[in-house]
């Protein structure tokens, strides 16, 4: 979803192009789904840049109105199209209102347009109901079930899953992140496993307000592989783990070293990586090694890691070393600190540099981390604000953290020059 804390919508360019950044570069998704509605052309513009493709969709969720209601509808269509036809990322037009019932004569005509419009892109119709009468080149299909239902039509394309059946706090206990993490995995290796399948879109990438009868009652939908702030879930590690390791090497775990609320998730301990082999160390002892769980994840380019670390369940008070190998070389290491100590507070941007047109802004990342830079995600503490120079704050002053992080957005005025942005924790000081 299109949508940020505290604006809505309103985003400006820059951070509309961030979030096509974060899902690219970050996460190392290859697609993505405006849903419900044709996105901002900044992000758009970045799709095309970076190579995220993109499958864009009229607007509607559920309702089909009347006859006047429906011609509003083709149009939107029609707009879509002729503003977006030049984006190389596109690669599908969602012609049919997000999990619609069927409506023959309707759809009959958003796809004919589609098609007279651009005749060189399919079309796509995102649906809840398996059965449902198929108009559009390819069968996009939101299924929410495990196993997922096997494919039964030439082009089948899984729009939809996880979500809402398993909403997910970055604040959660170990054990719910990591089940919510191997469901994403799960679903991408059955989706691995059959060549009918042309893919698979998880719901959804980024926590999004909601309206009060919905999500969790709060006015957030918790169905993100990354909070509302676009800071990661351990479901995020899951997506980055299936790069190449030429592009990155990645050694994600879905768990926090600390002691827990239930020991027995230290028998399942979960770990995401594109390596061949991970080393495990507590307290410089070393404990496991292993390799990715073919057992489990049999068509997954790379398998998470599976290790029991039951045996150092009173031991958590010590340090944990996770080393990757590949090829019998050690090519990434991370460490975690057993204090259960809040050591370190970081303060950074995604962008250093904004245009004083009164509108660009940027996301201000704040982060409560152990002395090896792991988010302690029950950290606490109201930080401060303060804004020196030719721009504004977007954002709550002071902000409470959520799960040791948190985010506020910065926007220029119309005057140029300098500005300095200072952030107190009232235990950790000034950055």
């Amino acid at each position: 979803h299109q949508t940020y804390p505290y604006v809505g919508g309103a985003m400006a360019a820059r951070g509309q192009r961030e979030d096509a950044l974060v899902l690219r570069r970050k996460m190392k998704i290859n697609v993505v789904r405006t849903s419900h509605y044709p996105q901002s052309r900044h992000f758009l513009d970045c799709c095309d840049e970076i190579g995220l493709l993109v499958i864009e969709e009229i607007p509607g969720w559920q309702h089909i109105g009347d006859a006047a209601w429906k011609e509003t509808s083709v149009d939107n269509v029609r707009r879509m199209i002729e503003r977006d036809w030049n984006h190389p990322s596109i690669i599908l037009w969602g012609v049919r209102i997000n999990e619609s019932v069927d409506d023959h004569d309707f759809y009959v005509r958003t796809n004919a347009l589609s098609h007279a419009l651009d005749p060189s892109r399919p079309t796509g119709g995102i649906r809840y109901l398996r059965h449902s009468e198929r108009l559009e080149d390819v069968f996009t299909f939101n299924d929410f079930g495990f196993p997922l239902q096997p494919p039964h039509h030439p082009a089948y394309l899984n729009t939809e899953f996880v979500g809402h059946t398993f909403p997910t706090k970055s604040t959660d206990n170990a054990a719910r992140l990591t089940e919510h993490a191997l469901r994403h995995a799960r679903i991408h290796d059955q989706l691995a496993s059959d060549p009918g399948y042309a893919g698979g879109l998880g719901w959804c990438a980024f926590d999004y307000n909601t309206h009060g009868n919905f999500g969790s009652g709060d006015h957030i939908c918790y169905h993100g592989v990354a909070d509302i702030f676009r800071e990661p879930k351990p479901a995020a590690g899951f997506y980055r783990s299936q790069c190449a390791p030429e592009e990155e090497v990645i050694l994600e775990p879905a768990f926090h070293w600390s002691t827990a609320d239930d020991f027995e998730w230290l028998r399942k301990v979960v770990v995401f990586s594109n390596c061949d082999e991970l080393r495990f160390y507590v307290g410089e002892k070393h404990i496991v090694t292993t390799g990715p769980d073919r057992n489990q994840f049999p068509h997954l380019r790379h398998a998470p890691f599976v290790a029991d670390l039951f045996a150092v369940a009173n031991d958590t008070t010590n340090d944990l070393r996770i080393e990757g190998y590949i090829g019998g070389t050690r090519r990434i290491e991370r460490r975690y600190s057993g204090k259960s100590v809040d050591r370190a507070f970081e303060f950074a941007a995604d962008s250093l540099d904004l245009v004083a047109d009164g509108a660009d802004a940027t996301r201000l990342v704040v982060r409560v981390t152990d002395e090896y830079g792991a988010v302690r995600p029950y950290a606490t503490g109201a930080v401060q604000f303060s804004v020196e120079g030719p721009a504004r704050l977007i954002g709550e002053n002071p902000f409470a953290l959520i799960g040791g992080v948190g985010a506020v957005w910065l926007r220029a005025l119309e005057q140029s020059g300098p500005v300095v942005v200072r952030a107190v924790h009232p235990r950790l000081g000034e950055r």
